[in-house]
């Protein structure tokens, strides 16, 4: 449930637009588009309706803030301000005033409560794949609801899927029979024999996440929704998703130093 007082939701609806069911320029069904684009969620569900009488987009934003967390709200919020700027229906008797206030209530969110995993931008497609698309969305809304155990399943498959694609630009052979440590494995001794790591204890740090993932393939089988498991418990799920995640990153920006030294 967002933080958000009686008169910071006064201030949201007049700069919104929300008399009379509205929200902006919104119809119906880009409505539920903005929020699917940019949250995942489904804005039509019924827990968004509760306690209301009326289905409208704006009783829908109403629910919205009821159920979801400060770091959602605000980036929602982020997101239709540039909507409404682009588009410039913004409320004609709205004043800068309110703007500046409404800026100061989206700082307070995102304060208040950061995503629970900072390596949450790790998680994007590499390459235009829609399977890779799809984990990569699956997992971010998993991270924006607090609920990463939910998308262990999704994780290993991106890490696969991320790690193939590297593999196959290094000239690595890649078929669907390698599990995902021999990836890493492989991939770390290329970029150790191509002089990409300067430190010790980088090469370490890389060499233990192989047996790293290798337990990971067991916690996808037994711990995940891949299967019809007890899932993890949340605190294992974020360790899980902050180590892969800072590799992730990591061979993101090796990767990209790499491409900058050849041009």
């Amino acid at each position: 449930m967002a933080t958000l007082s009686s008169i910071e939701k006064r201030k949201l609806e007049r700069l919104l637009g929300m008399n009379n069911g509205y929200v902006l320029d919104f119809s119906d069904r880009t409505f539920s588009i903005f929020f699917e684009e940019h949250t995942g969620l489904d804005i039509d569900e019924a827990k968004y309706r509760t306690n209301m009488s009326s289905g409208s987009k704006a009783n829908r934003m109403r629910g919205f803030w009821m159920i979801e967390p400060d770091h959602v709200v605000a980036k929602v919020l982020v997101a239709m301000i540039e909507h409404a700027s682009e588009y410039e229906c913004l409320p004609a008797d709205m004043d800068n005033s309110l703007l500046v206030d409404v800026q100061k209530i989206v700082d307070r969110l995102h304060q208040n409560s950061a995503s629970p995993l900072p390596e949450v931008d790790a998680f994007t497609a590499s390459v235009n794949d829609l399977d890779f698309e799809a984990a990569a969305k699956h997992i971010r809304t998993a991270i924006d609801q607090n609920e990463p155990a939910t998308a262990l399943d999704r994780l290993h498959v991106f890490t696969i899927k991320f790690l193939r694609t590297h593999c196959e630009r290094r000239g690595i052979e890649v078929n669907r029979d390698k599990p995902l440590h021999s990836l890493m494995g492989e991939y770390v001794k290329a970029v150790r024999a191509a002089g990409l790591l300067e430190s010790e204890m980088t090469d370490r740090i890389l060499r233990s996440s192989i047996s790293v993932l290798e337990a990971f393939n067991d916690v996808r089988n037994n711990k995940s929704l891949a299967h019809d498991n007890p899932i993890l418990n949340h605190s294992e799920a974020v360790l899980i998703f902050s180590h892969v995640g800072a590799s992730i990153r990591f061979i993101r920006a090796l990767e990209g130093r790499a491409t900058a030294r050849q041009r």
